[in-house]
């Protein structure tokens, strides 16, 4: 284990190491310039209440951003939910993530993706994935990207009260298309499957949508599915959400 651990350090280090500079030419010869490109963020807010025969309380929150560069690409976010339902706490997650992609070619990639969750609903006081592996855009055009990503990793996981470490493989597919600035629906799916104990896995989906209200409003909604297929005793495997909120970019 402690030799894949440093195999995987290892090829986070190289990834991390390459330069984002553009190549140009002006009459005098060659000047490497390196050329700036902006940070993508946001934030994003919901909250639903009702009252009446029963009292449910549900808030949610994250943040997000992304950097895209001819050769690099970064995401990084954060959200969190928390509910109630008659006084009693039906809801609490907390989820970062982390990914880092390098092209070595128009359409092929290495990248390095580490995420964070915690689930106490789910008796998951905590799980950290870090994954590096190969992708490759199907597609990829101006409003359209499909992508495929496979690699090895590890999972570090405190769920039920049991500690565990193991290794597993992840394949994953991302597809997103842009109707307009501001309005784009998504999908993602993810398959995390313990190495050698295939019974044990994790699929993670995503379905969204968001649309434009103004140049820096839009309205979002997300149906996310997390299956985990050996849950803690007494939990269930599957955790459905559908999140909706006010997303502000800046």
């Amino acid at each position: 284990m402690k030799k894949l651990v440093t195999t995987i350090l290892l090829a986070a280090g190289i990834l991390v190491a390459q330069a984002e500079t553009v190549t140009t030419t002006n009459a005098a010869g060659v000047v490497k310039q390196e050329i700036k490109y902006p940070w993508d963020s946001s934030i994003s807010a919901g909250l639903t209440l009702t009252s009446g025969n029963s009292d449910t309380l549900l808030t949610t929150a994250a943040i997000g951003t992304q950097r895209k560069t001819p050769v690099n690409e970064y995401t990084f976010g954060a959200d969190m939910a928390y509910g109630k339902s008659d006084s009693v706490k039906n809801v609490e997650t907390y989820h970062l993530l982390g990914q880092y992609n390098h092209l070595f070619s128009e359409r092929a990639f290495g990248y390095l993706r580490t995420e964070f969750l915690r689930d106490t609903i789910a008796d998951l006081r905590s799980r950290f994935t870090i994954s590096p592996g190969a992708g490759y855009y199907f597609l990829k055009e101006t409003n359209t990207t499909l992508a495929g990503e496979v690699g090895p990793g590890i999972i570090i996981r405190d769920q039920g009260g049991d500690h565990e470490t193991f290794a597993t493989l992840r394949i994953a597919e991302r597809f997103e298309h842009k109707f307009a600035p501001g309005t784009r629906v998504w999908q993602s799916v993810e398959l995390l499957p313990e190495v050698d104990k295939f019974q044990n896995y994790i699929i993670n989906a995503e379905l969204g949508a968001e649309a434009a209200l103004s140049k820096s409003l839009s309205l979002r909604v997300v149906l996310s599915d997390c299956y985990n297929s050996e849950p803690a005793v007494g939990r269930k495997r599957n955790d459905v959400k559908i999140v909706s909120g006010i997303v502000y970019k800046f």
